[in-house]
């Protein structure tokens, strides 16, 4: 990356959120290395303000030329019907000069690859990394950093750090989600607006209620500025501010108190909170320490205390910082031109002004020319070293040495502004595959020994990795071993030797719901199963999928029955048809109290304001999952025709569970109050 205005590479980038033109030049003026904002629809923020085409292009060139680099936003789920827009957006971005894209979605991945491979891939925190091996996969696949998950202690970003070779980027400041991204269904469950495309209402701010206490899915926001130290100590080297959809004022802010860590000066945290918070900061992921004071609502006190520092926190951005170095050498000689020669270390640019005329009264010295040459306001530029080659009783007015200075600047700003010279390609948008005509198969996920059935209808059933160790008899060929979705470093090593003792045991197949457990399954010698978490959407993710070595696809339950009709594909693909969808997949778990867990029989509910519950599913004390207040069933309706159907068990009892798999084999119309999910509605 050409443009890093860090001056010491150990120092982490501060990356700055960008909604605006407004919050655009409130990063740049307040100190940030690098901004980050969408372009186009398919990026995570779509509420926020898009730079497409000449805005685009202007924004890049804005940014390089104060030495700050830009990242892209791709990073939404893509539909089949998208995948040209995609690409027209992805030749903007190259076209445009960015340095990097933030991608969640493997076709964006597939697209940008063959538009521009100088164009750098970031994994986005939609993609749920937070564990080495899935750093590593990513690095597999050319991804040169990752975004980690929000909900990660230092400590565990330290571990992955030293297991992993690919820049690691982290959250440092605002919001955070109360599920782990990218596996957040909550908002297009209730509200037909999908987090993962980008239209999240924020269904988690409004008052649900567990345990009597109220708001139980609304965190407070991070701040972990005061640790800049520990950060780059580890070796991060990405620093992250969360924030498109706020305003100039906050960008500034945050920024501005980063940067002051950065440089050893003090920062004022209870500014950040008067700008925003929500009720206060939290660090309970970075210290591991996650309970009820994890939890905030923003106040009518709060929204008042932001008004009272705007004024001040506008002071932080009001030009220019001058602080890209720049070193000058001007020629003042007899009868010809004075030249004015600037330059940054990796450009250099000459102009030519007006001829010297003898002196009358009093010659030019080398004071008088430096004293004019050094007049960088307004520019990004400050003059670090000065030469001078001045002849003898020569006048040159100070006009004449201004228009010299302004017109070398000008000269050395569009040189850095100007888009780097690329090569573009037409990408090949066929899809692979061809259309489902197989007659489907019976799968069942088991959550708990208690609900296992050996009904014949069964084509395939699977358990979570530690029931099937439990049960080795088991271990047949219709068997499938669930791997967490959720694997956090220090449970890393023992998951990886559950899974090659399973293959010692017969085991063939393992359920991978992230991408780090595709490569996971892989090195255990088992053949990944994508589940829902992979969130497929478009038939060229299938393809990406398959050729990472997956032998058959569950596509997203966020995905219409007419869109999974309408996938190609060289996989087996399933689908979702019965039981409760996971919603949320929450390491801060809301029904946990200021004793812990001791008393709670991981059975507890979570209430909206509708009074619908919520079942929160304890996964081990590690994490629990959201399930729908309703349980999804689709049996009896004309489905697309795929090669297997899942029933999906989680809370059920024996008996429930038995019942629902007979109900499903049979395709009986329901007999308890089900949805249809999103099966048969329009999602944003």
């Amino acid at each position: 990356m050409a443009y890093m205005r860090r001056k010491n590479a150990d120092n982490p980038e501060i990356l700055a959120p960008v909604g605006t033109e407004g919050s655009l030049e409130a990063a740049v003026y307040a100190g940030a290395d690098a901004v980050y904002f969408g372009a186009g629809a398919c990026n995570a923020r779509r509420n926020a303000g898009q730079f497409t085409g000449e805005r685009l292009a202007e924004a890049v060139r804005f940014c390089h030329a104060h030495g700050v680099n830009v990242h892209v936003t791709v990073n939404t789920l893509v539909r089949d019907e998208e995948r040209k827009s995609v690409a027209d957006t992805l030749t903007e971005i190259a076209t445009s000069g960015a340095d990097a894209i933030i991608v969640q979605d493997l076709t964006v991945m597939r697209l940008a690859k063959q538009i521009c491979p100088a164009l750098e891939l970031h994994g986005s925190t939609q993609m749920a990394v937070h564990n080495a091996v899935g750093v590593r996969m990513l690095e597999d696949l050319g991804f040169s950093r990752v975004v980690l998950a929000r909900e990660l202690s230092i400590d565990e970003i330290r571990r992955i750090r030293e297991q992993t070779t690919a820049e690691l980027e982290c959250f440092i400041h605002g919001a955070l989600c109360m599920s782990a991204s990218g596996i957040c269904y909550l908002s297009a469950m209730l509200g037909e607006r999908s987090g993962n495309r980008g239209m999240c209402a924020q269904p988690c701010r409004l008052p649900f209620v567990c345990n009597g206490a109220e708001y139980a899915l609304s965190l407070k926001d991070m701040s972990h500025i005061a640790h800049y130290g520990v950060y780059r100590e580890i070796g991060v080297s990405s620093l992250k501010i969360e924030g498109r959809l706020k305003s100039p004022e906050y960008v500034a802010a945050a920024v501005d108190a980063v940067r002051r860590v950065r440089d050893g000066e003090p920062y004022s945290e209870q500014m950040l909170r008067d700008v925003f918070s929500r009720g206060g900061f939290t660090e309970g992921y970075y210290t591991g320490k996650r309970n009820h004071t994890m939890f905030g609502v923003r106040t009518q006190e709060d929204a008042k205390r932001a008004q009272a520092v705007l004024s001040e926190i506008r002071n932080l951005y009001r030009g220019p910082r001058n602080d890209v170095p720049v070193s000058m050498r001007i020629q003042i000689t007899a009868r010809t031109p004075a030249k004015l020669t600037v330059g940054d270390g990796s450009h250099t640019v000459s102009v030519t002004g007006e001829i010297p005329e003898t002196a009358i009264r009093t010659p030019l010295t080398e004071e008088s020319v430096q004293k004019n040459l050094r007049k960088t306001g307004g520019t990004p530029f400050s003059v670090d070293a000065l030469e001078s080659e001045i002849g003898e009783n020569l006048m040159l007015p100070a006009s004449a040495l201004n228009a010299l200075r302004r017109n070398a600047l000008a000269a050395l700003y569009e040189a850095r502004a100007a888009a780097p010279d690329r090569t573009i390609e037409t990408p090949d948008l066929s899809i692979a595959g061809k259309p489902r005509t197989a007659e489907p198969k019976l799968c069942v996920r088991f959550a708990s020994a208690e609900q296992f059935t050996d009904d014949p209808s069964i084509a395939y059933y699977s358990f979570p990795i530690d029931v099937l160790s439990a049960h080795p008899e088991w271990i047949t060929d219709r068997a499938v071993g669930e791997i967490p979705i959720l694997v956090y470093p220090d449970e890393e090593p023992r998951i990886s030797e559950t899974l090659r003792i399973l293959k010692d045991r017969g085991l063939v197949y393992a359920l991978a719901e992230n991408i780090g457990a595709v490569r996971m399954a892989k090195e255990a010698g088992l053949t990944p199963i994508g589940g829902f978490g992979l969130n497929v959407t478009n038939s060229d993710a299938i393809e990406a999928y398959r050729a990472m070595g997956v032998a058959a696809q569950i596509v997203s339950f966020e995905l219409s029955a007419p869109k999974i009709r309408d996938l190609k594909s060289a996989l087996p693909l399933g689908m979702i048809v019965a039981g409760r969808l996971p919603l949320m997949q929450l390491r801060s778990c809301p029904a946990r109290s200021d004793k812990g867990c001791a008393h709670c029989e991981g059975r507890p509910v979570v209430t909206d304001r509708k009074s619908a519950a919520f079942p929160l599913f304890c996964r081990e004390r590690r994490y629990s999952t959201l399930l729908n207040s309703v349980p999804l069933y689709l049996c009896d309706k004309q489905l697309p025709p795929l090669d297997f159907y899942a029933v999906y068990l989680t809370i059920e009892s024996g008996e429930e569970a038995r019942s629902l798999i007979r109900s499903a084999a049979a395709g009986d119309p329901p007999e308890t109050p089900h949805t249809t999910g999103l099966a048969f509605r329009k999602l944003l």
